[in-house]
């Protein structure tokens, strides 16, 4: 039996996929759920904010957590837990839409748990790859930080979408028919 390592298989899928050119399309329709994404966690964001900062309960308890964990202001912990609460609803809007349209035929239009979370865990990915990337960017190479933002922005979207199309959106191979009991 020839062992084949994971590189070649996945070598193999994407170049299969993109000789397909299906590839290319849930490409484009990945990044427009983006953009409508990004507007989505913007305005929650600016919504959580406003909430958050007009609540007294939310202002006391952010201000014990910031004077325990000595990690920022009470205004600093607002802003994490307004990112936060955006970020939520924004990966799960994706996870809708791109189950929906981009990846309607892998999921059959369905919702389901597990894939879910297997798209918030590739969405943690994707932060993290923008991250490394902005500061390897900004901090060893030196470009300019938009420049370098954009870079970050490029690295996650490849993440996210790899991830999305390989992993949490992939076919999954039927199970073989078992004997039939035709008697």
């Amino acid at each position: 039996m020839t062992h084949v390592s994971l590189y070649e298989r996945a070598r193999a899928r994407l170049l299969a996929a993109w000789s397909y050119r299906g590839i290319s399309f849930k490409a484009i329709s990945f990044g427009l759920i983006g953009v409508v994404n990004t507007a989505v966690d913007y305005c929650a964001f600016l919504v959580a904010r406003a909430v958050l900062n007009r609540s007294a309960s939310a202002l006391a308890m952010f201000a014990s957590v910031s004077d325990f964990c000595q990690c920022g202001s009470t205004a600093t912990v607002t802003l994490i837990a307004a990112n936060t609460i955006s970020w939520i609803v924004a990966v799960t809007g994706s996870y809708v839409m791109n189950s929906s349209i981009t990846f309607a035929a892998e999921s059959g239009r369905k919702l389901h748990w597990r894939a879910y979370f297997t798209f918030v865990f590739s969405g943690i990915a994707g932060w993290v790859a923008n991250t490394a990337t902005l500061l390897v960017a900004a901090e060893v190479l030196l470009l300019p930080v938009w420049l370098a933002k954009a870079f970050a922005v490029l690295a996650s979207f490849v993440v996210n979408f790899s991830i999305s199309h390989f992993v949490v959106f992939r076919v999954r191979a039927t199970p073989a028919a078992g004997p039939r009991n035709d008697a």
